[in-house]
Protein backbone atom coordinates (compact mmCIF):
# COMPACT_ATOMS: atom_id res chain seq x y z
CA UNK A 1 0.00 0.00 0.00
CA UNK A 2 1.25 3.52 -0.80
CA UNK A 3 2.19 6.03 1.88
CA UNK A 4 -0.89 8.11 1.09
CA UNK A 5 -3.03 4.99 1.35
CA UNK A 6 -1.48 4.27 4.72
CA UNK A 7 -2.40 7.75 5.90
CA UNK A 8 -6.06 7.11 5.12
CA UNK A 9 -6.01 3.72 6.84
CA UNK A 10 -4.18 5.04 9.90
CA UNK A 11 -6.55 8.01 10.09
CA UNK A 12 -9.53 5.67 10.06
CA UNK A 13 -7.94 3.42 12.71
CA UNK A 14 -7.26 6.41 14.95
CA UNK A 15 -10.80 7.66 14.41
CA UNK A 16 -12.39 4.31 15.29
CA UNK A 17 -10.07 3.52 18.21
CA UNK A 18 -10.78 6.90 19.82
CA UNK A 19 -14.38 7.37 18.69
CA UNK A 20 -15.66 8.43 22.13
CA UNK A 21 -13.05 11.14 22.53
CA UNK A 22 -13.51 12.23 18.93
CA UNK A 23 -17.27 12.59 19.36
CA UNK A 24 -16.77 14.48 22.62
CA UNK A 25 -14.29 16.90 21.06
CA UNK A 26 -16.58 17.33 18.03
CA UNK A 27 -19.19 19.15 20.11
CA UNK A 28 -17.33 22.50 19.78
CA UNK A 29 -17.52 22.09 15.99
CA UNK A 30 -21.32 21.99 16.25
CA UNK A 31 -21.35 25.04 18.52
CA UNK A 32 -19.02 26.93 16.18
CA UNK A 33 -21.27 26.34 13.18
CA UNK A 34 -24.47 27.08 15.10
CA UNK A 35 -23.28 30.46 16.40
CA UNK A 36 -23.74 32.25 13.04
CA UNK A 37 -27.24 30.76 12.77
CA UNK A 38 -28.45 31.92 16.18
CA UNK A 39 -26.72 35.29 16.00
CA UNK A 40 -28.44 37.89 13.79
CA UNK A 41 -25.79 37.63 11.08
CA UNK A 42 -26.25 37.95 7.29
CA UNK A 43 -25.34 34.31 6.69
CA UNK A 44 -26.80 31.37 4.85
CA UNK A 45 -26.33 27.62 5.15
CA UNK A 46 -25.61 25.28 2.24
CA UNK A 47 -23.79 21.99 1.94
CA UNK A 48 -23.55 21.85 5.70
CA UNK A 49 -21.49 25.03 5.91
CA UNK A 50 -22.10 28.67 6.86
CA UNK A 51 -21.37 31.52 4.44
CA UNK A 52 -21.53 35.31 4.57
CA UNK A 53 -23.97 36.70 2.00
CA UNK A 54 -22.07 39.82 0.90
CA UNK A 55 -19.35 42.23 1.95
CA UNK A 56 -21.89 45.01 1.45
CA UNK A 57 -23.37 44.22 4.87
CA UNK A 58 -20.35 45.88 6.48
CA UNK A 59 -21.11 49.11 4.65
CA UNK A 60 -24.72 49.30 5.84
CA UNK A 61 -24.53 48.23 9.46
CA UNK A 62 -24.66 50.05 12.78
CA UNK A 63 -22.23 49.73 15.69
CA UNK A 64 -24.37 47.16 17.51
CA UNK A 65 -24.64 44.94 14.44
CA UNK A 66 -20.91 45.17 13.78
CA UNK A 67 -20.18 44.28 17.41
CA UNK A 68 -22.42 41.22 17.16
CA UNK A 69 -20.64 40.09 13.99
CA UNK A 70 -17.20 40.51 15.56
CA UNK A 71 -18.08 38.73 18.80
CA UNK A 72 -19.87 35.90 17.00
CA UNK A 73 -16.95 35.44 14.62
CA UNK A 74 -14.48 35.36 17.49
CA UNK A 75 -16.53 32.79 19.42
CA UNK A 76 -17.03 30.59 16.36
CA UNK A 77 -13.31 30.61 15.55
CA UNK A 78 -12.46 29.92 19.18
CA UNK A 79 -14.67 26.83 19.30
CA UNK A 80 -13.26 25.68 15.96
CA UNK A 81 -9.73 26.10 17.30
CA UNK A 82 -10.44 24.16 20.48
CA UNK A 83 -12.01 21.25 18.59
CA UNK A 84 -9.14 21.13 16.08
CA UNK A 85 -6.52 21.14 18.82
CA UNK A 86 -8.25 18.54 20.98
CA UNK A 87 -8.71 16.11 18.09
CA UNK A 88 -5.18 16.66 16.78
CA UNK A 89 -3.83 15.93 20.25
CA UNK A 90 -5.39 12.48 20.03
CA UNK A 91 -3.13 11.71 17.06
CA UNK A 92 -0.10 13.27 18.74
CA UNK A 93 -0.73 11.27 21.91
CA UNK A 94 -1.02 8.07 19.88
CA UNK A 95 2.16 8.67 17.90
CA UNK A 96 4.26 9.92 20.82
CA UNK A 97 2.75 7.51 23.37
CA UNK A 98 1.53 10.31 25.59
CA UNK A 99 -1.62 9.83 27.67
CA UNK A 100 -4.63 11.56 26.15
CA UNK A 101 -5.78 13.29 29.34
CA UNK A 102 -2.39 14.69 30.32
CA UNK A 103 -1.70 15.95 26.79
CA UNK A 104 -5.02 17.74 26.52
CA UNK A 105 -4.93 19.30 29.98
CA UNK A 106 -1.36 20.52 29.62
CA UNK A 107 -1.34 21.90 26.10
CA UNK A 108 -4.87 22.56 24.89
CA UNK A 109 -5.08 26.17 26.11
CA UNK A 110 -1.74 27.20 24.61
CA UNK A 111 -2.35 25.48 21.28
CA UNK A 112 -5.93 26.74 21.04
CA UNK A 113 -4.71 30.32 21.34
CA UNK A 114 -2.20 29.87 18.54
CA UNK A 115 -4.60 28.06 16.21
CA UNK A 116 -7.19 30.74 16.95
CA UNK A 117 -4.68 33.38 15.83
CA UNK A 118 -4.07 31.52 12.56
CA UNK A 119 -7.78 31.19 11.84
CA UNK A 120 -8.30 34.83 12.75
CA UNK A 121 -5.63 35.91 10.26
CA UNK A 122 -7.28 33.77 7.60
CA UNK A 123 -10.74 35.22 8.35
CA UNK A 124 -9.44 38.80 8.41
CA UNK A 125 -7.65 38.47 5.07
CA UNK A 126 -10.72 36.91 3.47
CA UNK A 127 -12.96 39.64 4.85
CA UNK A 128 -10.58 42.32 3.55
CA UNK A 129 -10.39 40.69 0.11
CA UNK A 130 -14.17 40.31 0.11
CA UNK A 131 -14.67 44.02 0.75
CA UNK A 132 -12.06 45.11 -1.81
CA UNK A 133 -13.59 42.72 -4.32
CA UNK A 134 -17.00 44.22 -3.65
CA UNK A 135 -15.78 47.73 -4.52
CA UNK A 136 -14.16 46.40 -7.72
CA UNK A 137 -17.23 44.31 -8.55
CA UNK A 138 -15.02 41.19 -8.50
CA UNK A 139 -16.16 39.77 -5.17
CA UNK A 140 -17.53 36.49 -6.54
CA UNK A 141 -14.32 35.80 -8.45
CA UNK A 142 -11.51 37.11 -6.26
CA UNK A 143 -12.69 35.92 -2.84
CA UNK A 144 -12.95 32.17 -3.66
CA UNK A 145 -9.61 32.19 -5.48
CA UNK A 146 -7.74 33.99 -2.70
CA UNK A 147 -9.52 31.89 -0.09
CA UNK A 148 -8.46 28.65 -1.76
CA UNK A 149 -4.79 29.54 -2.16
CA UNK A 150 -4.59 31.02 1.33
CA UNK A 151 -6.16 27.87 2.75
CA UNK A 152 -3.66 25.83 0.73
CA UNK A 153 -0.78 27.82 2.23
CA UNK A 154 -1.89 27.47 5.87
CA UNK A 155 -3.29 23.94 5.56
CA UNK A 156 -0.69 22.40 7.86
CA UNK A 157 -0.18 25.47 10.10
CA UNK A 158 -2.67 24.52 12.87
CA UNK A 159 -1.30 20.97 12.84
CA UNK A 160 2.27 22.29 13.13
CA UNK A 161 1.20 24.17 16.26
CA UNK A 162 -0.10 21.00 17.90
CA UNK A 163 2.43 18.45 16.69
CA UNK A 164 5.61 20.52 16.96
CA UNK A 165 4.62 23.22 19.44
CA UNK A 166 5.34 25.91 16.85
CA UNK A 167 4.28 29.51 17.26
CA UNK A 168 1.99 31.21 14.76
CA UNK A 169 4.48 32.61 12.22
CA UNK A 170 6.84 29.59 12.24
CA UNK A 171 3.80 27.31 11.88
CA UNK A 172 2.64 29.19 8.80
CA UNK A 173 6.15 29.09 7.31
CA UNK A 174 6.37 25.37 8.01
CA UNK A 175 2.99 24.81 6.36
CA UNK A 176 4.02 26.67 3.20
CA UNK A 177 7.27 24.69 3.08
CA UNK A 178 5.52 21.34 3.41
CA UNK A 179 2.80 22.22 0.93
CA UNK A 180 5.35 23.22 -1.69
CA UNK A 181 7.23 19.95 -1.29
CA UNK A 182 4.40 17.49 -0.62
CA UNK A 183 1.13 18.93 -2.00
CA UNK A 184 -0.37 15.52 -2.74
CA UNK A 185 -1.67 15.14 0.82
CA UNK A 186 -3.71 18.30 0.45
CA UNK A 187 -4.98 17.24 -2.98
CA UNK A 188 -6.15 13.90 -1.57
CA UNK A 189 -7.74 15.64 1.44
CA UNK A 190 -9.54 18.10 -0.82
CA UNK A 191 -10.83 15.45 -3.23
CA UNK A 192 -11.96 13.11 -0.46
CA UNK A 193 -13.80 15.73 1.57
CA UNK A 194 -15.45 17.12 -1.57
CA UNK A 195 -16.61 13.62 -2.52
CA UNK A 196 -17.88 12.78 0.96
CA UNK A 197 -19.78 16.06 1.35
CA UNK A 198 -21.29 15.74 -2.13
CA UNK A 199 -22.54 12.21 -1.45
CA UNK A 200 -23.89 13.15 1.98
CA UNK A 201 -25.55 16.25 0.56
CA UNK A 202 -27.31 14.18 -2.10
CA UNK A 203 -28.44 11.62 0.48
CA UNK A 204 -29.57 14.26 3.00
CA UNK A 205 -31.72 16.05 0.42
CA UNK A 206 -33.61 12.84 -0.35
CA UNK A 207 -33.93 11.74 3.29
CA UNK A 208 -34.35 14.97 5.27
CA UNK A 209 -35.88 17.26 2.65
CA UNK A 210 -36.08 20.88 3.82
CA UNK A 211 -34.01 20.05 6.90
CA UNK A 212 -31.18 18.55 4.85
CA UNK A 213 -28.81 21.49 5.30
CA UNK A 214 -29.12 21.35 9.08
CA UNK A 215 -28.82 17.57 9.20
CA UNK A 216 -25.73 17.78 7.02
CA UNK A 217 -24.28 20.48 9.27
CA UNK A 218 -24.51 18.13 12.27
CA UNK A 219 -23.14 15.12 10.36
CA UNK A 220 -20.21 17.13 9.01
CA UNK A 221 -19.42 18.53 12.45
CA UNK A 222 -19.59 15.23 14.33
CA UNK A 223 -18.28 12.70 11.83
CA UNK A 224 -16.75 14.19 8.68
CA UNK A 225 -14.67 17.12 9.91
CA UNK A 226 -13.10 15.23 12.86
CA UNK A 227 -11.90 12.46 10.53
CA UNK A 228 -10.26 14.94 8.19
CA UNK A 229 -8.62 16.76 11.10
CA UNK A 230 -7.13 13.41 12.10
CA UNK A 231 -6.03 12.94 8.49
CA UNK A 232 -4.24 16.31 8.59
CA UNK A 233 -2.33 15.31 11.71
CA UNK A 234 -1.41 11.87 10.34
CA UNK A 235 -0.33 13.36 7.01
CA UNK A 236 1.71 16.08 8.70
CA UNK A 237 3.64 13.64 10.86
CA UNK A 238 4.52 11.51 7.84
CA UNK A 239 5.34 14.48 5.61
CA UNK A 240 7.55 16.12 8.21
CA UNK A 241 9.28 12.81 8.89
CA UNK A 242 10.02 12.36 5.18
CA UNK A 243 11.38 15.88 4.77
CA UNK A 244 13.76 15.51 7.70
CA UNK A 245 15.63 12.74 5.92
Amino acid sequence: MTIMGNVIVDSWDTYVDNIRLVLLFSIPFIIAFLIPLFAPLPTYITGGAIFLRSASVFLNINAVGLTVIIISTFLALLFLSFAFVAISLIVKAKRTHTGHASAVLRDVEKYTGRVFAILLIYAFVLMLVNMLGYFANLQEIVTPIVGFFLFFAIFFAPTAVVVENKRVVPAIRQSVRLMMKEPQYFVLWFLLIALVITVLDFAAIHVAGDLSSYVLLIINSVFVLPFFVIYQAEAYMRTFSLLKH
